[in-house]
């Protein structure tokens, strides 16, 4: 696999770090996860279990290994930088300062070993007037308008169910990473990668800052083209209470639906782009589409040249036959689903590893590899368990 033999030392709790080291453990990346003392990861604590680990912990730590370890002593600190000395990446995503004030920061890390790439994820980068706000997806994503553009039928901000500045942020800390990697191979040394989420949220409007960067003013968002300005980018109810989407704005399969529907007099009002003019179309395709149910609507469209989707939710989602040929939907040895790897080789295919840690499991193996002794290793599970009550593991 493409990551074999790199050493990745991840800190990160929670959902962007622990995804992108996910993405380097699918890929051959050995992945040591240093817990804190006590319950370790909250992932382990979120959501319905399955197997004995909730499905939340399963899909970001499978593969990887644990080590328990109390930053706040000599003991764990020492031996957090005697694992980095042997590691090629090292995330974790503490509010700025915090992992300096652990003596822990990339000054500490890089001076023990300067080909370190070192990710930090944090709400709002290590500087700028938020460095030190907390905040988590939600906060950093109504700070940088997304929310803003997330309008419901009453007109009112909804919640946005994915976390667009989580996974935002993971998937920029994943490609910061592999870059520094490769520079590495020409100089030699390692990186500081500042990520933060506020920055990721940002980075992903460039379709929507027409309005903005042109004419100085926020987007009126039902007439945007992507936001619901157009009817061939747009949702509809059917008649069973379900929901269907047009999807493709291009004139071509404008006409190919309005062709069959007979009303190519309404063609003209897609070619003057998105707007409140396209109203009238919005409202004879909301009259049409609720005259069959959702299913029967897929059935009509099959075959034709349209942009067209029924709206599922996310069971069928993974039971898609889509997700199954592209190996998204996954099953481990007894039967438990687990989302797929999205990065596809043809020669060295991702190869998703299902154990799953204990907190701590790890922790005797790893510092034998480092050099420490019964006597030294005992002394680094004693001062965990004196602060967290964390086991050292096997």
């Amino acid at each position: 696999m493409k990551l074999e033999g790199l050493r990745v030392v991840d800190l990160s709790l929670f959902l962007p770090g622990p995804h992108a080291s996910q993405m380097m453990s699918d890929h051959g990346a050995e992945v040591i996860k240093v817990e804190p003392p006590g319950e370790g990861e909250p992932n382990r604590h979120i959501g319905p279990v399955l197997e004995g680990h909730t499905v939340f912990f399963r899909n970001t730590h499978r593969g990887k290994k644990s080590v328990c370890l109390d930053l706040k002593t000599a003991e764990g600190r020492e031996a957090l930088l005697r694992l980095a000395e042997t590691a090629d990446v090292f995330i974790e995503a503490f509010r700025p300062g915090v992992v300096d004030r652990l003596g822990v920061g990339y000054a500490a890390v890089s001076a023990r070993n300067p080909r370190i790439v070192y990710c930090s994820i944090s709400a709002f980068g290590q500087s700028g007037p938020y460095r030190d706000v907390p905040a988590h997806d939600l906060a950093t994503e109504a700070l940088a308008g997304l929310v803003s553009l997330n309008i419901g039928q009453d007109g009112e901000p909804a919640m946005p169910h994915v976390p667009v500045a989580d996974m935002a942020a993971s998937l920029l800390a994943f490609g910061g990473i592999m870059m520094a990697l490769y520079r590495r191979v020409q100089t030699g040394k390692g990186d500081f990668v500042d990520i933060s989420m506020h920055d990721a949220a940002l980075s992903c409007t460039p379709n929507i800052t027409g309005q903005v960067f042109a004419h100085g003013r926020a987007p009126t968002v039902k007439h945007e083209r992507s936001l619901g300005g157009g009817a061939f980018y747009n949702i509809y109810r059917t008649r069973d209470g379900r929901h269907i989407v047009l999807g493709a704005q291009e004139i071509k399969f404008v006409r190919n639906l309005l062709g069959e529907f007979g009303r190519l007099d309404l063609v003209p009002l897609c070619e003057r782009g998105p707007g409140p003019h396209q109203q009238p179309l919005i409202d004879f395709l909301r009259e049409r589409f609720a005259t069959r149910s959702r299913d029967e609507w897929v059935e009509w469209f099959r075959g034709k040249d349209i942009g067209f989707a029924p709206v599922k939710d996310l069971r069928e989602a993974f039971d898609d036959p889509q997700a199954e040929a592209r190996g998204m939907r996954l099953r481990d040895a007894a039967g438990s689903e687990h989302i797929g790897t999205p990065v596809k080789f043809r020669d060295e295919p991702g190869a998703p590893r299902f154990a799953l840690p204990a907190v701590g499991e790890h922790t005797r193996e790893v510092l034998r590899t480092l050099g420490y002794d019964e006597a030294a290793i005992a002394a680094v599970e004693a001062a965990t368990r004196s602060r967290g009550g964390a086991h050292g593991g096997k």
